[in-house]
């Protein structure tokens, strides 16, 4: 071949036929580097700068029953950031990731697995580690994601509509012409539990929220927005129900849960599913703890009977191996979302790289719905987050 034709087949290849094989010294490399996946960890108990971004090499392995999921959006919740002080007992000490709930495709079956395939898209809830690309879970925790809706939805759903959910409806037994009051209505819990109540026929739903908020959660099906930073809300609640409420979600604790055991009517019940209160900042606050544990709701079993009403404490992540009750839960929920029933909200979507504006955001109660967390690499373009984004169905 003479150096011009050999020139023209360089040039064809490079425009488009088939590349040029790679240097046998490159091919050599490049099977030798193992495969690496990003993931954010808690490295210490502190502020916002205490979740690092970090590169692991190899993938996680695979138990029987498992599956590998490339991870496309994670949720970020409150108790996330209560584990970022030391204060949620459900994460293994640092250096651990964090993450409860996120939404991908699976890349890999365990051994034995036979209800998933390779290629499925899955919303995903685990007790801890999922704020990773690469995720290796049991396959019973997760769920097939409904056809239209996008991955920052399915990572919205499983924490905050579970919770609201076996809390109004298997705790609260909630039914027609009653009335729940939800605390934090701009929350994730909050307005999935604002959605849930517009299930059942003439429910009255009372929301606390700062006023900027208020027509958000109205429009989402609060019927009485109150502004908790200028008004007593119990003051609020008794002017237009003297009797009370039936239900009181309550995620606050502290003198909060006496408040809310004390606005029930006879055969109310009051759920507690937090402690909200213990955050003041982005570090610990000593003083918060020692108020909130002097201000401990505490109430003997003959005063409970006398006063006809029930007390009830919820905590999804000592449900992680109670599956068959969190899939029969996650299965309703699929269904109300295939009936436009319910519609997650996304507040704003945010890059591993951006955790801590993420929980600073959250922490300083300026989300109206979820914040997502993004595995993907930030592209030098983006400068901010997508700040009140809501993120409608998709067609496919």
């Amino acid at each position: 071949m003479s150096a011009e034709e050999a020139a023209a087949q360089q040039q064809q290849q490079q425009v488009g036929g088939d590349p040029a094989p790679a240097p046998e010294s490159q091919q050599l490399q490049q099977q030798q580097d193992p495969p690496t996946y990003r993931c954010l960890v808690l490295t210490g108990h502190g502020g916002y700068d205490k979740v690092k971004l970090q590169v692991k090499k190899g993938l996680p392995a695979l138990a029987k029953g498992d599956v590998l999921v490339r991870v496309k959006a994670c949720g970020l919740n409150f108790a996330d950031l209560m584990a970022r002080q030391g204060l949620y007992d459900r994460l293994p000490p640092p250096p651990v990731t964090p993450g409860m709930e996120c939404s991908g495709v699976l890349e890999a079956l365990g051994e034995g697995v036979q209800e998933r395939r390779v290629g499925d898209k899955v919303l995903v809830l685990h007790r801890c580690g999922l704020w990773q690309e690469l995720v290796a879970v049991p396959a019973n925790h997760t769920f097939l994601m409904p056809e239209g809706m996008s991955f920052e939805e399915a990572a919205a759903i499983p924490v905050n509509y579970i919770s609201a959910y076996m809390m109004l409806f298997d705790f609260g037994n909630l039914r027609p012409h009653q009335s729940v009051l939800v605390h934090m209505a701009a929350g994730g819990v909050g307005i999935a539990a604002a959605q849930l109540c517009k299930t059942v026929e003439d429910v009255t739903v009372f929301g606390t929220a700062s006023a900027s908020k208020h027509e958000v959660i109205s429009q989402g099906g609060v019927t009485h927005a109150i502004d908790y930073r200028s008004r007593d809300y119990v003051e609020e609640v008794r002017k237009l129900s003297p009797k009370g409420v039936d239900i009181v979600l309550d995620p606050l604790g502290g003198s909060d849960t006496q408040k809310a055991f004390n606005l029930l009517k006879p055969m109310g019940r009051v759920i507690t599913y937090g402690a909200a209160n213990l955050l003041t900042g982005p570090k610990k606050n000593l003083l918060a703890m020692a108020k909130m544990w002097y201000n401990q709701f505490s109430i003997s079993a003959l005063s409970l009977m006398q006063s006809t009403k029930g007390v009830c404490g919820f905590h999804l992540g000592y449900l992680d191996v109670e599956s068959e009750l969190v899939s029969s839960a996650m299965s309703k929920l699929l269904e109300l979302y295939g009936q436009g029933k319910i519609e997650p909200r996304v507040d704003s979507t945010y890059h591993f790289e951006q955790v801590g504006d993420a929980m600073r955001r959250m922490q300083e109660r300026r989300n109206i719905g979820k914040v997502i967390l993004l595995p993907e690499p930030k592209k030098e373009e983006e400068h901010v987050s997508n700040s009140h984004l809501h993120i409608p169905r998709t067609s496919t």
